[in-house]
């Protein structure tokens, strides 16, 4: 099983992943030059792919301004949570404002209504 890493590190990863996988696409379509309307697709395709990087990146923003800031008590840095719990942006310390959950092993499941 892979590390689980912060939320809003991860939406920022995948919005940086789109940002390169637009470039690529744009630069596979110059390959394409004999081709115009093919080049056009790929070109615009990247372009799409760039665009909803921009748009993940600003609901990302607006979503990191509602979150709660908290201080560590592992390495003593301030980060944000999202969800009932959630990992420290800096030393992957499991943190949790539910009183009901400490103490508790990690588990992503709690941030889910349902549980």
């Amino acid at each position: 099983m892979k590390p689980y890493k912060n939320k809003i590190n991860r939406i920022r990863t995948f919005a940086l992943a789109l940002i390169f996988i637009g470039i690529v696409i744009m630069y596979v379509g110059i390959y394409f030059r004999n081709q115009p309307v093919v080049m056009v697709v790929f070109m615009l395709l990247g372009v799409v792919a760039i665009i909803g990087s921009t748009g993940v990146y600003a609901w990302i923003g607006l979503l990191s301004m509602k979150t709660v800031p908290v201080q560590c008590p592992n390495c003593g840095r301030h980060t944000k949570m999202l969800g009932r719990v959630d990992m420290c942006m800096h030393c992957r310390e499991p943190l949790t404002m539910d009183p009901a959950l400490e103490g508790k092993e990690f588990d992503t499941a709690y941030n889910k209504k349902n549980s």
